[in-house]
């Protein structure tokens, strides 16, 4: 069968002055929140794209948000100063968690562990107390940043992607270290497990995608060069069929998730997608809409109907 992927822009969402870095689902498939270089946290509703909330604004840029749906709070990691927990009813600082100051990458909360983990610029993983937010512990395995996490619902660990090119698998609730991945040959950017939890994929500056068997003891399965530069980020659709990366080449990719093979560029010239590098993407389950941000300072939304035809 041929892929007949239409991509169309249905909303550009400006208000941000500097780079917008990352972008977080929330419990409603429709709103999801960005942040950006200039420290402001917003809140966005594809069903009212042009119009969205500011929630916070801090005094230094966010790399990191993670949404915790039980009690309706958003983590914001604030670079050098911690972690910020945001009450969305109130939009007022719940508490505020000193940490190592240096950049917060990423930041993951599983309700299955009742933990968040904390992905630090000096190479340590921070893990709060998902309740109460206090610093339970910090594992440093490396010297160097811990870029990005996933965690495997099915086999309870966490994989974390540092820029020592290493991805590192941990069990999530010991943090015993399980497994050393070392293929990569600059530091990796972007870890995420298929939705069926057999499967990591990661990238990252060396621009390779790379795919692991879980059950195997994280065998890898193979690669594919997947962009001309830095991929910064992947992201499965909502019925876990398809997966896309976006990359400082400008561009973002659609892929099949169960061939690896590559269904459509959108970029500049031929979709009005963005002008510089585009660093994080959120596939919704709202009309199947393709969110991704840049450091263009704008985020696209794009419908992306995926066709077949014999």
């Amino acid at each position: 069968m041929a892929s007949k992927v239409q991509i169309q822009k249905v909303a550009t969402l400006t208000g941000h002055r500097d780079s917008v870095y990352t972008l977080a689902p929330s419990d409603r498939e429709q709103v999801f929140f960005s942040a950006a270089g200039d420290g402001m946290v917003v809140a966005w509703n594809l069903q009212d794209p042009e119009n969205g909330e500011l929630i916070a604004r801090v005094s230094t840029s966010v790399y990191a948000l993670r949404y915790v749906p039980e009690r309706h709070l958003l983590l914001i990691g604030q670079n050098q100063e911690g972690l910020q927990v945001i009450d969305l009813k109130s939009k007022q600082i719940l508490k505020s968690v000193a940490l190592p100051k240096t950049a917060i990458f990423d930041i993951l909360y599983t309700s299955q562990e009742g933990k968040v983990y904390v992905g630090m610029g000096n190479g340590a993983i921070c893990i709060l107390d998902g309740e109460t937010f206090e610093l339970q512990t910090i594992i440093r395995k490396s010297e160097q940043s811990v870029r990005c996490l996933a965690y495997n619902k099915f086999t309870h660990e966490v994989a974390a992607g540092y820029s020592d090119n290493k991805i590192r698998v941990f069990d999530a609730t010991s943090m015993a270290l399980k497994y050393e991945l070392v293929s990569h040959t600059n530091s990796v950017f972007s870890v995420v497990y298929s939705p069926d939890g057999k499967l990591l994929l990661s990238t990252g500056r060396d621009a390779h995608l790379r795919v692991w068997e879980v059950e195997k003891s994280y065998t890898e399965r193979g690669y594919v060069i997947a962009h001309m530069y830095t991929v910064n980020h992947i992201t499965y659709s909502p019925d876990g069929q398809y997966f896309a990366t976006c990359s400082m080449d400008k561009s973002i990719k659609v892929w099949d998730a169960q061939s690896f093979k590559l269904l459509k560029v959108i970029d500049k010239v031929r979709h009005a997608s963005h002008g510089t590098s585009v660093n994080k993407l959120f596939w919704s389950a709202h009309q199947n809409q393709l969110v991704s941000c840049s450091d263009d300072r704008t985020i696209s939304v794009w419908d992306i109907n995926l066709g077949f035809e014999l």
